[in-house]
This record gives C-alpha cells, sequence and structure tokens, in this order.
C-alpha cells in the first residue's frame, strides 16, 4: 500500500523539512497566473513549481501552455513536462515529487511559487492528503474502459449499489471521481470515504505562506482565452496533437483528455473543419475555466487573497 507520504519522505514533512515561506498562486486557465509566478521568482530569487495537472505531461507543450524557453531562462521550474502521457498522474504522487524536491533540496534557499489550476493539489500541499492504496493497473483500465464504454450515469448506478455514501457524495457527472471510488473499492475493499476520513500532514508552512488566487473578469478572460488558443495553434498544437495520437493510448487517459486534443484530433483525422473545432475548443476551455473559478471560490479559504490577474 502506498499512502501519500512514505515513511522516507514523512521526514521532510515536519519540523525543518517543511517548506517555508511559500507562494501558493491559483487561478483559471488563460487568467496570467504563471506571469505573476514568474514575476515573483524573478524577483525574490524563487523556483516555480508546477501545480497543474495538465503541464506535468510530455509531448502536450504548446497546447497546456507550459513555461517557454525565455521563462526558463529567467527562473528554475520545476515538475513539468516531467511524466509521460501513458501515466494516470494523480495528486498523491504530485505531492510526493514534492516532497522529493524538498528531500533533495532542490527548493533550498529559494522561495517555493506553485502556481497552477489544479484546486486538488493546492488542498493537498496546505491541508495534507489522505493515505490512499495502490491502484493495480488492470483494475484502473478496466474502470477507465468501462467509464469510456458505459459513460459516467451507469457506473454511478453501480457505485450507488456497492458503496451508497461514496455515491451520495459524487456527482453523477463526475466520471473520474465515480471511477476513483469503485477503483478504490475493489482494490481494498474499502469505501473511499473511509480513505479520506484521515488527514496528512501539510506539507506547506501555512504560518509563512502567502496564498494568491486570481479573479479575472469574466469577459477579459473569455478573450484571453480565444486568443490563446489561435496562439496555440500557430506555435505548433497541431504537431504536439499528431505526436500524441502516434503514440496509441487509451482515450480515456488525462493527457488524452486535455482540451484541444479531441477538437484536433478530429480536424487530423476529417472529422471537422479546423474552424469548428476551434469553436469547440474555445467553447471547452471557457467552461472548464469557469468550473475553476467556482471551485476556488467555494474551496479556498480566507487565508487566499484575492485579487484580478496582472494580465501581461
Amino acid at each position: 500500500m502506498s499512502v501519500a507520504t512514505s515513511m522516507e519522505e514523512k521526514g521532510s514533512l515536519s519540523g525543518d523539512g517543511i517548506i517555508k515561506d511559500a507562494v501558493l498562486i491559483a487561478g483559471p486557465t488563460a487568467s496570467g497566473k504563471s506571469a505573476l509566478a514568474l514575476e515573483i521568482a524573478s524577483r525574490e530569487d524563487g523556483v516555480v513549481v508546477n501545480a497543474d495537472s495538465m503541464q506535468v505531461y510530455s509531448v502536450l507543450n504548446v497546447l497546456t501552455a507550459r513555461p517557454t524557453a525565455d521563462d526558463l531562462a529567467k527562473a528554475p521550474h520545476e515538475l513539468y513536462g516531467h511524466v509521460h502521457p501513458s501515466v494516470a498522474y494523480s495528486t498523491g504522487a504530485w505531492l510526493r515529487e514534492v516532497a522529493r524536491l524538498v528531500a533533495e533540496g532542490r527548493l533550498a534557499g529559494r522561495r517555493p511559487v506553485f502556481v497552477g489550476g489544479t484546486g486538488l493539489y493546492f488542498r493537498a500541499l496546505a491541508g495534507g492528503l489522505s493515505e490512499m492504496p495502490d491502484i493495480p493497473e488492470p483494475i484502473r483500465a478496466y474502470w477507465r474502459r468501462r467509464l469510456e464504454k458505459e459513460g459516467p450515469a451507469r457506473l454511478h448506478g453501480l457505485l450507488a449499489e456497492k458503496d451508497g455514501d461514496a455515491a451520495a457524495a459524487i456527482k453523477p457527472t463526475d466520471g473520474q471521481r465515480i471511477v476513483r471510488g469503485l477503483e478504490v473499492l475493489e482494490a481494498s475493499g474499502r469505501s473511499i470515504m473511509d480513505w479520506q476520513a484521515g488527514r496528512g500532514t501539510p506539507l506547506v508552512d501555512r504560518a509563512t505562506a502567502r496564498f494568491i488566487v486570481i479573479e479575472p473578469p469574466r469577459a477579459l478572460l473569455a478573450e484571453r482565452i480565444e486568443a490563446r488558443f489561435s496562439r496555440m495553434v500557430e506555435e505548433g498544437a497541431i504537431v504536439e496533437v499528431k505526436a500524441l495520437l502516434a503514440l496509441g493510448l487509451d482515450p480515456g487517459l488525462p493527457a488524452m483528455r486535455a482540451i484541444g486534443v479531441r477538437e484536433l484530433a478530429a480536424v487530423i483525422e476529417g472529422r471537422t473543419s479546423f474552424d469548428e473545432a476551434r469553436r469547440l475548443a474555445v467553447t471547452a476551455t471557457r467552461q472548464y475555466a469557469k468550473r475553476q473559478s467556482t471551485w476556488f471560490r467555494n474551496q479556498l479559504g480566507p487565508e487566499w487573497r484575492r485579487q484580478e490577474a496582472p494580465f501581461s
């Protein structure tokens, strides 16, 4: 069984090992949060640490808006583009890698600046993460295939039969959380609710941390999303999607569900026009940004300072 923090790593999560003087910057996609993180890291001798679940993947450099070569020259960056798209990366894996950065001294002497749009990463970083069981790959693949074939509503009904408490806490449309509940139950024989009842040790020292959440004006954010997608295409997003498709991966994998992959794949395969793909991708991105903003508004506590994005 694995836990969010192994025994080897627990020493880095207490006492002098807690990450002090960190800056946490959350915000929806295209909000300008990465520009703010880079500004702070450049000014305060910091290191930018990725807290976005899509920017961890290789291949999708442009399409996930990973830092450019100019950005990397201005400040060190960690946990970007280091995971192969064939991997179903998790919050626990991310938190273990942050702990490893601490253990290896990669953050020593610098201000850690965590930036991203994945709310669960920030929750785990500042509040600790529940112990979770290892999920054998055959079990994980089985439930991903069933989700792809049957859809979330069907699996939610199955979860309700097996684990009513978990089903009651998960929306029938949230396929990933439904699958997580089913695979945890099958692998461990225990409800995911039981596992989540325990909390781990926070990785950052909350007393010395700065918490910032970007809340951009909706109309301006929509304009930025549209302009950014056009720029991504100009910078090679279609080539990236071709490279991703060539890997022949399970379409249920997280990297395959990155916004823009499905839409541009349809163009590559001659199933739709570029204009239609662009419209669908921009719409999906706007909807995703709205969900992110809602999550941050409802889930992040009063210690988070709200501000409009410093658009660059």
